[in-house]
């Protein structure tokens, strides 16, 4: 009974902290993206501040608690050398993305330039002198903070897209993604808050699929529509497109991100991501798989349970065949719940790396 306390009081402490910050972003979310343009200068201005607070500094304080109350709850129970990983990839991200990079460039939304596209086109928008958005931010940024901005997307977008080519969709999916990948990694035990985890069902990978690539061809509508203004295109309605994007991102992927951990899983928004559909082929070309031939498999089914994305593993495995699927975010729960060590992560550059002398 003792051993059972403390890892019970952490899963309540755990699940309090994601409740918590489920209730706070659907509210200041809401007051800054819904309400600021209404408000007196004054209450608009404290919103703000305070939107920009809590989604860096409070987000990146859950981060961090809640990555060692759940290394703490899983740690007695299985390896956890792949997590740990992910959950250092989170926390130092937060710190860079949340906390330093705001700090050094002025920049308290920088977090809108941490994602690459096609999953936001903010960058796009930003470089367009006639946009919505650029004429938003130009008093606030200035012209030198819209420039260190982009430069920090630049460098963003190149750090996640190398990195892919090297480590696979786990780079940014399992280490990186600060949107809905941290929340499914750090919150992981108490997912979903409402109900008990299950897995997808052969038809539920049927319609996620359809809405990956339906997502991911709208993301590139957006991307392209950009594109062309930037062109030099005559572009109507280019006020109403980016406030439709930016209603896509409040419901189909913030708020249904959220409603996946309170009553689904922690990675449904991640069967239909446009960025990790984008970063799934790059991990093909990065030969990106799961190998499962270590050892002799003992079909005992952890690896399918452990999987968040509902893969096949043990199939597989029993065959000793490699994973290659597209939706894999390499998070390696499987690696760490197989009691044989039967399971590796891999791509080119780590067996490369592995048979260096």
């Amino acid at each position: 009974m003792k051993s059972t306390e403390p890892a019970s009081i952490e899963l309540k402490l755990l699940k309090s902290i994601l409740w918590v910050y489920i209730v706070l972003c659907i509210i200041i979310a809401g007051l800054n993206f819904g309400y600021v343009s209404r408000a007196t200068p004054a209450v608009a201005a404290f919103i703000t501040w305070l939107w920009g607070f809590y989604e860096n500094w409070v987000k990146t304080l859950f981060i961090v608690i809640g990555s060692f109350l759940t290394l703490r709850i899983i740690g007695s129970s299985q390896r956890t050398a792949m997590r740990k990983r992910n959950l250092i990839g989170f926390m130092s991200m937060a710190l860079v993305v949340h906390i330093l990079g705001p700090l050094l460039l002025n920049n308290k939304e920088l977090y809108f330039f941490a994602m690459p596209l096609p999953w936001s086109t903010i960058p796009l928008q930003l470089l367009d002198t006639g946009s919505a958005f650029y004429l938003k931010y130009l008093p606030i940024f200035g012209l030198t903070g819209i420039s260190l901005a982009l430069i920090f997307y630049l460098i963003i977008t190149i750090v996640v897209f190398a990195g892919t080519l090297l480590f696979g969709r786990r780079w940014q999916c399992s280490t990186l993604c600060l949107f809905n990948g941290f929340a499914a990694e750090v919150f992981d035990p108490v997912i979903p808050l409402i109900g008990k985890k299950k897995k997808v069902t052969a038809k539920g990978l049927k319609i996620f699929a359809i809405l990956r690539w339906l997502f991911f061809a709208l993301a590139l509508c957006f991307t392209f529509y950009w594109i062309l203004i930037l062109l030099g295109m005559p572009m109507a309605y280019s006020d109403a497109i980016a406030k439709i994007e930016n209603y896509k991102y409040l419901t189909a992927e913030l708020l249904m991100a959220m409603f996946f951990w309170i009553a689904f899983v922690g990675r449904g928004y991640c069967y239909y991501c446009p960025l990790g559909t984008v970063l799934g082929l790059v991990g093909k070309i990065a030969g990106q798989r799961i190998n499962t031939n270590l050892t002799n498999c003992i079909q005992c089914g952890r690896c399918n349970a452990a999987c968040p994305m509902s893969i096949d593993i043990k199939s597989s495995a029993k065959k000793g065949s490699d994973v290659s699927e597209l939706r894999c975010v390499g998070c390696g729960h499987c690696v760490d719940s197989c009691p044989q060590k039967t399971l590796a992560y891999a791509t080119h550059f780590l067996e490369k790396e592995k048979h260096q002398p």
